[in-house]
């Protein structure tokens, strides 16, 4: 009697030379029922894909992923904390890094596998603006809203308290105003410039924009190098807690369910190791859907991201606005429904085309795209819904009805992918 084992030590047949060997029909026989039960010990969500080479296993089982000290690095940090990775058979290593030009660089060089991401920042390298071109492929949106736009307190003596009174105080008050935002082509860079330009304020012409890491934010505006940044939290809270800003306003009061963050990998990565992908896809899906559940579940969360060794800040800074508990510095107070969400049903994490669009008509908008693309050729080149499907199978995410969907921003204007050419151009104030 021969026994033949896999890898893994599951014995896959049971061959006898005297029997099975004389009588090949008994021997496929043998063979068909030991697969079968090798079969029936998977997880049936997990079977019920359709993986790369007839097999689910990914395979890459330890994955870097990096992340920026920010509130929405969540659900990356606690698909890892809470074991969610193993039950997908991957090992999600969270990797610190310290800007979006580091990110950038090791993901594109190898050294990271993926990466919590700017959105903006992924269409940039598939554009080649922001960096060398790339082809990239985004897995998932890891959240949406929860970042703001903060403005110093020199500003508010002056009696600004919105982008109204900003621009009235910047007419008034001639000389240079410094803005920063985290990455030329990113999102906070997308927020600040549209939200300037709302109240007639030209970015490029009226101001002097820098980039600056977004842990570095509050220190910058408290040494005086900056009137006003758009970050992600928990840095908008940290400047109001340390008395040197207030919140002018959230990015969800600009667009309400907006796309932020990403999960992102290049396209190399994600044609070697689709099975990878769609298993640290899953992971994180049940970590936003975890910290949606509860009150208790976000309190535990950021109990384990406010450490050193992810967001490095006190806990209290980081629970309150993610639970949407809002202070914005200067007298008002609100809870907030639209807080940053992680899950939403699968709505906060689905990678629609028409967010990746959208991106790609702001950089036109401001000159970073000399032409305008094939805005929806390009989405569908980046965003990877084949592999998130996958995911939202394993993990049992719910799907929405399209892939492309439909917003209303705070300026009335309407942005649904249609023709996006149209949008990009539309806008009084562009470069």
């Amino acid at each position: 009697m021969k026994e033949k084992t896999s890898n893994s030590g599951l014995i896959t047949e049971v061959i006898s030379p005297t029997v099975a060997d004389a009588n090949p029909t008994r021997r496929k026989l043998i063979q068909s029922i030991g697969s079968a039960s090798i079969l029936s010990l998977i997880d049936p969500m997990v079977k019920a894909g359709a993986w790369a080479a007839g097999s689910d296993a990914p395979e890459k089982t330890d994955v870097k992923v990096s992340f920026i000290a920010l509130t929405d690095c969540s659900s990356v940090v606690m698909a890892n904390h809470l074991g969610l990775d193993k039950k997908y058979g991957v090992k999600i290593i969270p990797t610190k890094e310290a800007s979006w030009a580091a990110i950038r660089d090791k993901l594109v060089n190898g050294e990271n596998d993926m990466s919590h991401i700017l959105y903006g920042l992924m269409y940039g390298l598939q554009m080649g603006i922001g960096g060398q071109q790339k082809d990239m492929s985004l897995l998932m949106s890891l959240n949406n809203n929860g970042q703001a736009i903060t403005l110093s307190k020199a500003l508010y003596q002056k009696g600004v308290t919105d982008g109204a009174s900003l621009k009235a105080v910047m007419d008034k008050e001639k000389r240079d105003y410094t803005f920063a935002q985290t990455f030329p082509t990113g999102t906070h860079a997308m927020w600040l410039y549209y939200w300037l330009a709302n109240y007639g304020i030209n970015p490029f012409k009226d101001a002097k924009i820098i980039t600056v890491p977004p842990p570095q934010m509050v220190a910058n505006m408290r040494s005086g190098n900056m009137d006003g940044y758009c970050v992600g939290e928990p840095w908008n809270a940290r400047a109001i807690i340390d008395g040197i800003g207030f919140t002018a306003i959230t990015t969800q009061a600009i667009w309400q369910d907006h796309p932020e963050k990403a999960l992102g990998t290049t396209s190399d990565f994600a044609k070697k190791y689709p099975n990878t992908c769609r298993a640290v896809t899953a992971a994180i899906l049940e970590a936003g859907k975890y910290i949606d559940a509860s009150t208790t579940n976000k309190h535990a969360t950021a109990e384990v991201v406010s450490a050193p060794s992810f967001v490095n800040t006190d806990v209290s800074v980081i629970q309150d606005r993610m639970m949407g508990r809002y202070n914005n510095g200067i007298g008002k107070t609100w809870d907030d429904p639209h807080a940053m969400k992680f899950y939403n049903d699968g709505l906060a994490t689905f990678p629609y085309l028409s967010d990746g669009m959208w991106f790609m008509t702001q950089h036109k908008r401001w000159g970073l795209l000399k032409e305008h693309p094939d805005y929806l050729a390009v989405a569908k080149k980046v965003n990877n819904i084949a592999i998130y499907k996958d995911a939202a199978t394993a993990s049992k995410t719910p799907l929405p009805k399209s892939d492309m969907r439909s917003s209303k921003l705070f300026d009335g204007v309407v942005w649904n992918g249609s023709n996006p050419a149209a949008y990009a151009d539309s806008f009084k104030i562009k470069a």
